[in-house]
């Protein structure tokens, strides 16, 4: 794999990472709108799922890193 592959690889990963989290942020924002009273466990939810998303994110980027060489 070439690293211009590598370059447009981590770009998706990226990409993706940042809706993701997008996505996890605008659900919860809502659900504490419509539930105030469970905020703490819904932004304990938010912070797991977004390290969970940015952990298979980082993964993604050192894989196109190694694939790269």
């Amino acid at each position: 794999m070439n690293a211009g592959l590598a370059a447009i690889g981590m770009g998706l990963v990226t990409v993706g990472a940042g809706v993701g989290i997008g996505l996890i942020g605008s659900a919860a924002a809502s659900a504490v709108a419509r539930q105030p009273e469970a905020k703490g466990n819904i932004m304990q939810f938010m912070i797991l799922s977004a390290a969970l998303v940015e952990g298979l994110a980082w993964f993604s980027v050192i894989l196109c890193f190694i694939l790269a060489k």
